[in-house]
């Protein structure tokens, strides 16, 4: 989902999968009839190599690939240029987003292949984007830390306003980041319209620390990381996603026979990826190509170990590290997404004058 190739740097691995997606040396522009296809994405794309390497062959396409940063801020540079797109495809705009990109017109119809073989409860409306992937935005902690102090970690929204909790808790801006976006949606969807700027005026008065993004909320501020131990900081809860601890897992060296951080499931709101053929693609013959290739097995199977993600489609198998160490949150949070697009930008402008200011 977002900033997750940071994550694997900093703990440790430099992942030959992480870098071999980037961009494909060519000279063609693009045009009709190209034989490159341009991805648009946020900074946490990534796919295997040979797994990459295998459409390119099949397809006769070249994949170049274009990373903006941020979630919220790739969907908002790609509807800044929509009428000359940077690329063919869009991906990672996410159910936070969703409804901003398709108001401004960010995409063309296409129905990929394989769409009758996503999950039910993933599915959308419409042809205009494809599910993807989906993940859980959760409240992570540091065992070590609650071990040390004695005291047990939280495991709800409400605990995390009790005083033992005080000044423990780092989360995302919910303006310019998208998991800071989702825990404020999942405070919306626990607490109702009505309650959640109370609950917002008991997290800031319990000492909640706000921090522009996911990389610096989690590799900077949080004890629980590998950045965090080195920078010995002193914040024991972050912001950041279910499958964050058997991230800690697989990337350590050694690695440890139990995750070292883990996840406070009743924190959780369900995220929902989504990938599109962009208005005016110069190739749309290459980009639905690319859109069907999505939806296959053998990419559905790679994402989990690349980003971190879980696939969407039937009877795509999920790595045993997911199983044991970050199952999907058994009830997250979830709301219709007809609902964020009539409030979120008004929940975001009270977000910010109660917390940030």
């Amino acid at each position: 989902m977002n900033n997750k190739k940071l994550f694997a740097a900093v703990v440790g691995l430099g992942l030959v999968t992480l870098s071999a997606c980037g961009s494909s040396s060519s000279s063609d522009s693009g045009s009709t009839g190209s034989k490159t296809v341009t991805l648009v994405s946020h900074d946490s794309w990534a796919v295997s190599k040979g797994v990459l390497a295998d459409f390119e062959k099949k397809s006769g396409y070249k994949v170049k690939v274009l990373e903006d940063g941020d979630a919220g801020q790739a969907v908002n540079k790609a509807i800044l240029t929509k009428d000359n797109p940077q690329g063919d495809v869009f991906f990672g705009v996410d159910n936070t987003l969703l409804s901003r990109a398709l108001d401004n017109g960010l995409f063309q119809s296409y129905e990929a292949k394989g769409a009758g073989t996503i999950q039910a409860g993933y599915r959308v409306d419409g042809d205009k984007v494809t599910p993807i992937d989906t993940g859980d935005i959760c409240v992570n902690y540091d065992k070590a830390w609650f071990s040390k102090h004695k005291l047990q970690p939280p495991t709800s929204y409400d605990d995390l306003i009790k005083p033992a909790y005080k000044n423990l808790l780092v989360t995302e801006n919910a303006s310019t980041s998208s998991p800071g976006l989702g825990f404020l949606l999942g405070s919306a969807a626990k607490y109702g319209d009505d309650g959640w700027q109370d609950y917002w005026k008991k997290l800031k008065a319990n000492g909640v620390k706000v921090v522009d993004g996911w990389e610096q909320a989690y590799n900077e501020e949080f004890s629980g990381s590998a950045g965090g131990k080195k920078a010995k900081v002193d914040r024991p809860l972050v912001v950041s996603y279910a499958s964050s601890p058997p991230a800690e897992v697989i990337y350590a060296d050694p690695k440890p026979t139990t995750a070292p951080t883990g996840v406070a499931d009743g924190t959780c709101f369900r995220q929902i990826e989504y990938a599109g053929l962009l208005s005016n693609a110069k190739n749309t013959k290459g980009g639905k190509a690319f859109l069907d290739f999505l939806l296959t097995k053998e990419f559905q199977q790679d994402m989990p170990l690349n980003m971190f993600v879980y696939p969407v489609v039937q009877g795509a198998q999920v790595p045993a590290e997911f199983t044991k160490y970050g199952p999907q949150a058994k009830d997250p949070e979830t709301m219709d997404p007809a609902k964020i697009a009539e409030h979120r930008d008004d929940w975001v402008k009270s977000w910010t004058s109660l917390v940030l200011k």
